[in-house]
């Protein structure tokens, strides 16, 4: 594993502080304040603990501090690395079966935490939350917002890519990191906005205060009369043999490690789940230098954006649909991943079976919204509302839209005459829209004059071509008379690009006949060019056929897009059809000559704290009849350092494969903690520190 010191998007920190830290005795250097999971990853360390169950092996999964995959042994203490600071000289150790406690040689101060109060409390720095905050403070309400980042932005801070939706309300062709800046940047205008970031919000309690645990560190009280859940999701995990080694990511951990911390933490992956969340996650890793084989879904169709599976087939990477994850192998990390066609009722189909050499396997199979606290609340009565995934899981443009709408109800609910126009609500709702129907394009054929060639034929919620054009070259279709219609050439293009350099989806270039023989194109590139004028570079048809060799003529960098306009030269029969550069080579994603797999489905791991297995479940719940998920807590189900946040999410599939109907069984009863917090820190808390 490599740090990455040349990126396409991102700028490389400078003058970020060197320091010396100890695994398992031997000496490694990483960046002070950096995740610790991330600086062993960097430094090749995918095993952070050894489960008593089998001396199994345990890694990275969610680097959101949601799991306990990544606990170690900091300096004596067993701690999430993922959420834990790296600091100079820290001594960390893997995790071999249990803790041991540390010495009880501190003494009890018995002193108050500290105490705070405001009209709203806000769980999560996300665009939602962020959102909120901004019209709360703007109608003159005391916010406190926390959020368990360094920064602000949630998985905004994740995303390189440009945004969906439109540039006036949410601003469609910016990318992510750049509207996380511009959304903290608003929200610290507000001095009634109090931020405390690198804080968890650890429990909320029935005197309408909550416990917010600061820098891991310090332990404070706030009390509120409102309160806007808005943390997020949390990765669905799958059942599969295998799915418990170290190299098994959740593809927001991948984002993370790769585009925050700026770590190639992988050398090939490969991705189950062809969502949105799959297709970008594809793209990020190429964009950080790193192979994928494949992406595979158990469903017949692309579950995200047309414009985003197309662009990834168009890199070279090849969308297996109608198969699904068989197994996952290797000596104490993956080495083979497995797939297989599915069937009707969704079963592998193992004459099918690809193997792929990788080592990193992405987890891409939706998101579990992070409600909890809001369950809570209004069980005890609260004032609440929720906002962003912990409301309804969408894109990040409908999440600010959502935001905003639940900082307005917030603020009505409080006591404030408040109007939320209806078109807020009709916005929020087509920019959640799933993709609608795809048209066949029209052909087109060239003339002397560069045209745009739109490649956008699903409806999906977006619209900054039309927006950005200087001569209102191009407009949206009238045919359902919103953001969702499919956009359209009207003639008058002037060849400036800015069409090319803002789509989202990549799905746009310009063309034109040069003479009998040849056109002329120019491609949106979001990678650094390994290549150079005369150089002849391999073109693709809009789902990644590739068409020929052909020859660069320029090459143009925009500063403002970070995006570059490649200028190649074609046979003029493939002037319209050429839409990207293949960046990796098929024979990155060629199999192995055999496949290998292990053959028993219920091998794989459902309770990853507990190390329970799908077999050993279903005969529990078989064998006792269980009808309430609390009755699992026996067989050790839930019972870890997650909470049960993790393997909750699949128990509808287990119940099933005993044979019980799901609507039949009790839910099990949530933790009121999110995340542990050391008894020290709430016994022995002095004021003032």
């Amino acid at each position: 594993m490599t740090r990455i010191d040349k990126h396409p998007i991102l700028e490389i920190p400078e003058n970020r502080i060197t320091v010396r830290f100890f695994f398992n005795d031997k000496e490694m250097t990483g960046y002070e304040n950096e995740p610790v999971s991330s600086a062993l990853i960097a430094n090749g360390v995918q095993e952070f603990s050894i489960h008593k169950r089998g001396d199994t092996p345990q890694g990275l999964f969610c680097a959101n501090g949601q799991c306990s995959h990544c606990t170690v042994i900091i300096d004596g203490f067993p701690l999430k690395s993922c959420i834990t600071p790296l600091k100079a000289d820290m001594k960390i150790r893997t995790l071999r079966h249990l803790p041991d406690l540390p010495a009880d040689d501190q003494p009890l101060n018995h002193s108050h935490p500290k105490a705070l109060s405001c009209d709203a409390l806000i769980v999560g720095g996300g665009p939602s939350g962020l959102m909120a905050a901004i019209e709360l403070a703007k109608l003159g309400f005391s916010v406190v917002l926390a959020d368990d980042k360094a920064k602000l932005g949630g998985k905004l801070l994740l995303q390189t890519h440009k945004f969906f939706g439109s540039i006036d309300d949410c601003y469609a062709g910016t990318r992510g990191i750049d509207i996380a800046v511009k959304l903290e940047n608003e929200v610290r205008k507000y001095s009634n906005i109090q931020i405390f970031t690198n804080t968890s919000v650890v429990g909320i309690f029935k005197d309408r205060k909550a416990g917010l645990f600061v820098d891991n560190r310090q332990y404070v009280i706030v009390g509120f009369q409102g309160l806007v859940v808005s943390p997020g999701a949390r990765e669905k995990m799958l059942v599969f043999p295998g799915n418990s080694l170290p190299g098994v990511f959740g593809a927001g951990a991948f984002q993370t490690l790769v585009n925050r911390d700026l770590i190639r933490s992988s050398r090939r992956v490969f991705i189950v789940g062809s969502g949105n969340v799959g297709l970008i996650a594809a793209y990020h890793a190429l964009q950080a230098g790193i192979d994928v084989t494949g992406i595979c879904d158990i469903l017949p169709k692309v579950s995200g954006y047309r414009v985003h599976a197309d662009k990834i087939r168009r890199m070279g990477v090849p969308i297996y649909l109608d198969h699904t994850v068989v197994s996952a192998e290797g000596n104490g990390k993956v080495e083979r991943v497995t797939i297989a066609e599915v069937n009707s009722a969704f079963q592998p189909i193992r004459e099918t079976a690809k193997t792929f050499e990788v080592d990193t396997l992405l987890i891409a199979v939706g998101l579990t919204p992070v409600d909890d606290f809001y369950e809570m609340a209004k069980q005890f009565g609260f004032i609440v509302v929720s906002a962003g995934d912990a409301n309804e899981i969408a894109e990040a443009s409908s999440a600010m839209f959502g935001g905003k709408i639940a900082g307005l109800q917030m603020a009505a609910l409080l006591g404030k005459e408040t109007r939320i126009d209806p078109a807020l609500t009709e916005k929020a709702e087509i920019l959640k829209s799933k993709p609608g129907k795809i048209y066949t394009p029209k052909p087109v054929i060239l003339d002397g004059k560069f045209r745009p060639i739109i490649r956008c034929d699903e409806e999906i919620p977006c619209n900054p071509c039309t927006s950005i054009c200087p001569v209102h070259a191009i407009r949206l279709k009238k045919n359902l008379d919103s953001l969702l219609d499919i956009p359209e050439y009207t003639g008058g293009c002037t060849g400036c690009g800015m069409c090319v350099l803002i789509c989202p989806g990549l799905a746009i270039t310009l063309a034109k006949k040069r003479d009998d023989k040849c056109a002329e194109v120019v491609l949106p590139h979001e990678y650094l060019p390994d290549f150079k004028v005369g150089d002849r570079i391999p073109v693709t048809d809009q789902t990644g056929y590739y068409l020929e060799d052909a020859e660069v003529v320029n090459i143009r960098f925009n500063k403002k897009f970070k995006t570059h306009l490649i200028t190649v030269l074609t046979t003029l029969q493939n002037g319209a059809a050429v839409a990207g550069i293949r960046v990796q080579k098929p024979a990155v994603t060629q199999p192995m000559p055999t496949a290998s797999f292990t053959d028993s489905a219920d091998d794989g791991i459902v309770c990853h704290c507990e190390m329970v297995t799908q077999k050993e479940l279903v005969k529990y719940i078989r064998e006792n009849r269980v009808r309430d998920v609390n009755q699992l807590k026996q067989a050790r189900v839930g019972m870890g350092a997650c909470g049960g946040k993790n393997c909750s999410v699949v128990l509808s599939r287990i119940f099933t494969a005993a044979g019980v109907d799901w609507k039949e069984v009790t839910p099990g009863r949530k933790r009121p903690l999110s995340v542990e917090v050391p008894m020290s820190v709430i016994i022995n808390e002095k004021d003032g520190e």
